[in-house]
Parts: structure tokens; C-alpha cells; sequence
């Protein structure tokens, strides 16, 4: 009887505690179409409703009111960089955001560069509040998929394409 009371009490904390790493993931998505570098940054609602508590003085409401989603935008916009590997910096432009169901959508984008070989990036939304909150950015569109993850003191990572295959294949 002890150990199905155990059970019970195990089973009635998981959803308390179902929710309690801080993270977000990020897409910077290299679009041949577009010429355009497009970052797509996921947050779970949850942390953005914690965020803008602590962010923002007089009970914002990130999920229906527009002026708070755009403060909040204006927040990670402040927290996001992107550079070349020279450390010329690429001017992110926003797009827009949308909350989609348990996430919150920030979208930017910045023209890609002639000839780029790699990206450093800057990812510490959040970081300010939650200091184990860790950022998951995948860049993708300029051959196999980096990842890079913001942790802790992590201020500036980077990416390095590879380069294209140019080698013609010889026939005899």
C-alpha cells in the first residue's frame, strides 16, 4: 500500500514539473529563393507569459494584446545578432510574430552576402532573466545543418560552411 502512495505522489508531481527547462530553438534558414537569411525563433509560451511579467511593469498579456507581442519582438530583437565571420554585421530586419498554440514566433531576416563562409551569431534572449536557459539555434540551407547552443557565458558562436564541391568528376 506504501508504494502505491509513492507512485500516486510521483505521478500527481510530473505535470508540475514538466515544464522546468528554459528553452528556446531558433532556425536561420539560408533561402536561395528569397536571397534572404531568415531567422524563425520558437519560444514556449509559457516562458514568454514569465518573461514579459518580469520584462514589462503593469500586467502585460503576451498572448492577446499586440503592443505587448511587439515589446517583447523588440526585446529579442535587442538580444539577436547575426555577423559575418569578418565581424561585418548583418542588419536583421523583423518580419513579424505570431503565438501558435503552445510556442510564440518571432521571425527576422537579413539579405545573405555575396561569397559568405559562415556565420557568428549572438543568441541571449532570455539569458538575462534565467541563466540556465539555453538557446538552440540550427542553420540550415549552406550544407549540413550547424548547431549551435547558447549557454551559459556564451556570447558569440559560430558557424563555418563548407565549402561548395567544385571537382568535376573525370570520365575516360
Amino acid at each position: 500500500m506504501r508504494f502505491m502512495l509513492i507512485i500516486l505522489a510521483f505521478i500527481v508531481a510530473m505535470p508540475a514539473t514538466a515544464h522546468q527547462l528554459k528553452a528556446s530553438v531558433t532556425t536561420v534558414l539560408f533561402n536561395k529563393r528569397t536571397s534572404n537569411i531568415e531567422l524563425m525563433h520558437r519560444f514556449y509560451l509559457h516562458d514568454t507569459e514569465h518573461a514579459v511579467e518580469h520584462l514589462f511593469a503593469g500586467g502585460a498579456d503576451i498572448i492577446s494584446n499586440k503592443e505587448d507581442q511587439q515589446r517583447f519582438v523588440d526585446y529579442i530583437e535587442s538580444h539577436v545578432a547575426l555577423q559575418t565571420l569578418d565581424g561585418e554585421p548583418l542588419v536583421l530586419k523583423e518580419v513579424g510574430a505570431q503565438v501558435d498554440g503552445k510556442f510564440f514566433w518571432v521571425y527576422q531576416e537579413a539579405p545573405i552576402p555575396k561569397d559568405i563562409k559562415g556565420i557568428r551569431m549572438s543568441h541571449g534572449a532570455l539569458r538575462d532573466l534565467w541563466p540556465a536557459q539555453v538557446n538552440m539555434v540550427n542553420v540550415e540551407g549552406k550544407g549540413k545543418v550547424k548547431t549551435l547552443h547558447f549557454t551559459q557565458d556564451d556570447t558569440w558562436l559560430e558557424a563555418r560552411f563548407e565549402p561548395a564541391n567544385t571537382a568535376v568528376e573525370q570520365t575516360k
